[in-house]
């Protein structure tokens, strides 16, 4: 089997320790950090776990950790190189210059747990511990303050006495069915993590009965927080909403019961992305690269329409359904995915280490930081290594901020100028520059007139931001749109025809936006209020 070499980047220091595989980094805005493990279709998942291998990464590092396989298992903050910073960031790195009201800056002498869109719970939860106190204990004792915090796990001896008081008040029932033994058949493991493990399935019953699939099992006695519970709810949710899109794994089922929750998806029977990378000697051709590339973005571009960040794009988390090497290719492992608002910035450190972007690190990120994952990837296809190497995460974390890809050296004299262009224009440290998903499908490396673009949500946030703007910006607009070029021209007229603007005058309306939206709406899109955007538009 091939295998890809890397080098460290120029101008960059590589931190002294042991090599750093394929790390999962999960960091909490105050500043504590995890490493997540990733489970999905036949693999790996955000808390379920994920297949080991001794396989080497693309980038010639051993992987290490509790998980060979794709990502390390959790494991505890304490050692991170981030540690030492208030804001978790290598030492002498300079915070970005977005403003985030909702990250302190302090600094915490223990690891928190990431953050959730289930922080609202812990009070909720406070309050009803506080309220279950019998009269009799009342008076014996003071009653506790609804908005005292409930003690983590790794909070010393005595707050995970209080974790284990709390544990056992967490409601754990999610409303799946409780008939999984009598619906499906468990076959063997295939792959295992920290919070969970992945088996094969058969189905007893049903139109899929004798099929095999491929199901998830997360133990519940690893969710030790409301945050951890809800987080396996919105991964289900996203999961259940999403699945139907050709590039994405199919979600069949939830189930449940005294111990377990499980997942059950599809079966992708081709391997990762990464076997086949490192079986093609560590890098495609550009033909083939393409192929790959374009499935990405249509599974990508669908989520960000649907207000679904993934925040874990890797090669191990992209699955082929079949052997074949013509097989399509689905997008799996949600562990880590959330809704996002098209005007919301979300400031927890999640992801995987070589493929984690600038952002990410400064804690001002969108769906941009999908985009530049992507980049990453697509420079890993066309060479064989990472555009940013160090042997420790403190200095990847360096490269990402500091260093520029190397697109000078062998193979890159031989690959076209439009390939590279595609690359940079994704690795652009700006993301305000980076290409989104639908125009990076435009992008003439990309461009096929037989292949439909697909509707772009940056569209509605220009049109909401020309609304907003005075005269005088929108007549400064109205000039330089006269310097497009004929590239950027058929980006904006498919979105135009996307449209489908009035066939007497061509004018479009807010009803026209509101039609292209509600003609790709799914369960997703009304989670992450994407519609609301609409109401900043009533005046076009």
């Amino acid at each position: 089997m091939g295998q890809c070499y890397a080098r460290n980047v120029h101008g960059v220091d590589a931190d002294a320790g042991g090599g750093v595989g394929a790390t999962t980094i999960t960091v909490s805005a105050a500043g504590g950090a995890e490493d997540a493990a990733g489970v999905g279709g036949g693999g790996g998942g955000g808390r379920g776990g994920g297949r080991r291998s001794g396989r080497p990464s693309p980038a010639g590092t051993p992987r290490g950790g509790s998980r060979a396989g794709a990502t390390p298992a959790r494991s505890s903050a304490a050692g991170s190189p981030w540690a030492g910073s208030p804001l978790g960031l290598p030492e002498g790195i300079a915070p970005s210059p977005a403003t985030s009201t909702s990250t302190p800056r302090r600094f915490f002498r223990r690891p928190f747990p990431p953050p959730s869109p289930a922080k609202h719970i812990k009070a909720s939860l406070a309050r009803r511990l506080g309220g279950q106190r019998s009269p009799a204990s009342a008076s014996q004792a003071p009653r506790p303050s609804a908005e005292a915090p409930i003690p983590e796990h790794g909070a010393g001896a005595g707050g995970a006495a209080a974790a284990g008081e709390v544990e056992r008040e967490l409601d754990k029932s999610f409303g799946y069915d409780r008939h999984f033994a009598a619906k499906y058949e468990l076959g063997k493991e295939v792959g295992r993590g920290h919070f969970g493990h992945t088996c094969l399935a058969r189905a007893r019953k049903g139109d899929m009965r004798g099929q095999v699939l491929a199901v998830k099992v997360i133990s519940k006695a690893k969710m030790t927080t409301a945050i951890s519970i809800e987080d396996v709810r919105r991964e289900v949710k996203i999961l259940k909403a999403l699945s139907g899109h050709s590039n994405l794994v199919k979600f069949y089922d939830a189930c449940e019961d005294a111990h377990n929750v499980y997942i059950i998806m599809e079966l992708c029977e081709g391997g990762e992305l990464l076997d086949r990378i490192l079986s093609r000697g560590g890098r495609y051709n550009e033909g083939d690269a393409k192929v790959i590339v374009e499935q990405i973005l249509n599974a990508v571009a669908f989520c960000h329409l649907q207000g679904v960040v993934h925040r874990d794009l890797k090669p191990e988390n992209f699955l082929f359904s079949t052997k074949d090497e013509n097989s399509p290719m689905k997008l799996i492992d949600f562990g880590l995915s959330d809704f996002i608002r098209p005007d919301e910035r979300l400031n927890d450190i999640v992801g995987s280490a070589y493929y984690v972007a600038p952002e990410v690190l400064h804690r001002s990120y969108s769906t941009e930081a999908d985009m530049w994952s992507i980049g990453v990837i697509t420079y890993i296809l066309l060479c064989g290594s990472r555009p940013f190497w160090a042997r420790t995460e403190s200095g990847i974390f360096r490269s990402v901020l500091r260093a520029d890809p190397n697109f000078d050296d062998t193979p890159w004299q031989s690959v076209s100028p439009e390939a590279k262009d595609f690359v940079k224009r994704l690795l652009n440290k700006d993301y305000r520059k980076r290409m989104t998903a639908a125009q990076a499908l435009s992008h003439p490396w990309l461009r096929d007139e037989h292949r439909q673009i697909p509707l772009d949500m940056l569209v509605f946030k220009l049109i909401k931001a020309y609304l907003r703007s005075t005269p005088l910006k929108r007549a400064a607009l109205k000039s330089l749109s006269r310097a497009i070029t004929e590239d950027e021209l058929i980006y904006i007229r498919a979105q135009y025809n996307l449209l489908e603007p009035n066939s007497r005058d061509g004018r479009i309306c807010i009803d026209n936006f509101r039609m292209a939206l509600l003609q790709n709406s799914t369960d997703a899109m009304k989670e992450s209020r994407t519609l609301e955007i609409l109401n900043a538009e009533n005046g076009l």
